[in-house]
């Protein structure tokens, strides 16, 4: 597998998500930041919100749930049109059972980890997941700076995915741009979350397109 960008719509016009959508055609996927201001302090959108764009958008949606109670409330993001469905690791109380519900509903699941939370503990749930999502910032709000003290933890994290085979993505969201996705890609993350960078672009599809390339190079020298 390549790598893969997938654009953050939190970064986007929330009034006009389908046509935001059609500025980044190229992107691989929609992620979508779901927050309840009680897991991070912020609010976004929710099921919804999802649903609406699943119905109009040409990309597949990768929702990021940053809940509390994945348990109860990820089965129905999978309902309302998300083809990959990340929970919180740290929210979550059954992730096994969760992330089996995830996948029996058809969807792919992944498990995400804050930047102060290790990878290693949770080695033995990789044979039920699609994807492992490491954050490079403190999940809450979109525009922070990436933070460099997760590299080892992606690296440490490819190592494990690596040893136990599969095929599972390996995610990084936070901080995203030009300037970090190469040293991303070399501790050997291959699908990447940019919100602001993309966005903030004069023209959003040719900045899904450098990322890839930038993320495609450090990536073969690594691999």
């Amino acid at each position: 597998m390549g790598i893969q960008i997938t654009p953050s719509m939190l970064a986007s016009d929330f009034a006009n998500l389908e046509s935001e959508a059609a500025r980044i055609s190229s992107a691989d996927w929609l992620h979508m930041d779901v927050m309840d201001n009680h897991f991070v302090p912020n609010l976004t959108l929710g099921a919804p919100v999802i649903e609406a764009l699943a119905k109009v958008a040409r990309q597949p949606i990768d929702a990021h749930l940053m809940i509390e109670d994945p348990d109860r409330w990820a089965p129905a993001y999978v309902e309302a049109g998300a083809q990959s469905v990340t929970f919180h690791v740290e929210a979550a109380k059954a992730p096994v059972r969760l992330a089996r519900e995830i996948r029996a509903k058809g969807a792919r699941a992944s498990m995400a980890l804050k930047p102060a939370t290790p990878i290693e503990p949770y080695e033995d749930l990789l044979p039920e997941l699609d994807m492992v999502l490491v954050m490079t910032v403190e999940p809450g709000f979109g525009g922070q700076k990436f933070l460099d003290i997760c590299l080892p933890k992606i690296r440490r994290a490819r190592t494990l995915i690596d040893k136990h085979g599969g095929d599972i993505w390996l995610q990084v969201d936070g901080g995203v741009s030009v300037e970090t996705i190469e040293r991303c890609a070399e501790a050997g993350a291959d699908t990447f979350v940019a919100g602001s960078a993309v966005f903030s672009a004069d023209d959003p599809d040719a900045m899904v397109a450098e990322l890839r390339s930038l993320g495609s190079h450090a990536g073969r020298h690594t691999h």
